[in-house]
């Protein structure tokens, strides 16, 4: 049975939501009736899903643009301001951009990398929710922040993304026990499994190699397939719903079609697409 939320009149920014896992969240909240804010870097993709919000809005309701840069923190802040200089308030923050790189500790580059992958994982999180604390304030808001299986496991190469999900998963506990008695705003995180997107084709990678890598793994889970980007927008839809979840805090929800739980491993799958990477 599908569940169909209401979040008519609710203002929602959902971070990195050009694509993927944060454009099917953006679209579900639209179809529920919310005003969105659909936010990355790159503009025409901002501006298609965008489009794609208001046609599926009950009420063609126009989907805000804020096309920036989430590790400035002059566009972290334009997009606070410009949502409610728009919409007057703020209801929902989801904090979904990300992205994931191979580091090896021996690398010469290593602490590079690590650092510019923690100014968009975990930096530009945690100054977003400092500056939107006062607006969820005034409107018993939440905050849902995209987090990875990756907090709870290891893989070799990838050091920087798993502590960076480990910090937000604590981030996420910390500011649920700090805003919930002073501001009344639920803060929860989403861990998602493997979900099916267009990252490795941003990478380059051919589609025909990423869907076998993305069907490979989809048969090693319980649930006998890959993630999809509606998956983790019901599961985030559902945190944000004051009626359903609102007795929920500080709780990292894993969405990973059994990934953890059958100790799934792909370690050979993922050094497979990675030398595969590197050919292209």
């Amino acid at each position: 049975m599908s569940v169909n939320y209401d979040f008519t009149d609710k203002v929602v920014i959902i971070t990195g939501s050009s694509s993927g896992i944060g454009a099917g969240i953006a679209q579900l909240f639209a179809k529920s009736g919310a005003n969105v804010v659909v936010t990355g870097r790159n503009a025409d993709r901002v501006a298609k899903v965008a489009k794609q919000c208001t046609d599926m809005s009950p009420k063609q309701l126009t989907a805000l643009e804020v096309v920036g840069d989430l590790t400035k923190q002059q566009d972290c802040d334009r997009l606070i301001q410009t949502t409610v200089q728009t919409f007057g308030k703020l209801d929902i923050l989801v904090n979904n951009a990300g992205f994931g790189n191979r580091a090896d500790v021996t690398e010469e580059d290593y602490y590079q990398k690590f650092q510019n992958l923690m100014q968009t994982n975990l930096n530009s999180v945690v100054y977003l929710t400092h500056k939107s604390v006062e607006h969820l304030a005034k409107t018993n808001g939440n905050i849902i922040n995209i987090s990875s299986i990756a907090a709870k496991i290891t893989s070799s190469g990838q050091s920087p993304y798993h502590i960076s999900k480990a910090a937000l998963d604590m981030f996420t506990k910390c500011m649920a026990a700090e805003l919930g008695p002073k501001h009344h705003i639920r803060v929860n995180s989403v861990n998602p499994g493997f979900i099916v997107t267009n990252i490795f084709a941003d990478m380059g990678i051919p589609k025909a190699v990423a869907d076998n890598f993305f069907r490979t793994v989809g048969c090693k889970y319980p649930v006998g397939r890959p993630g999809q980007p509606q998956d983790i927008a019901q599961t985030v839809a559902y945190l944000a719903s004051n009626s359903e979840a609102g007795f929920i805090t500080g709780s990292i929800v894993v969405a990973d079609g059994g990934h953890l739980t059958a100790n799934v491993s792909i370690d050979q799958e993922l050094e497979d697409l990675i030398n595969k990477m590197e050919n292209f």
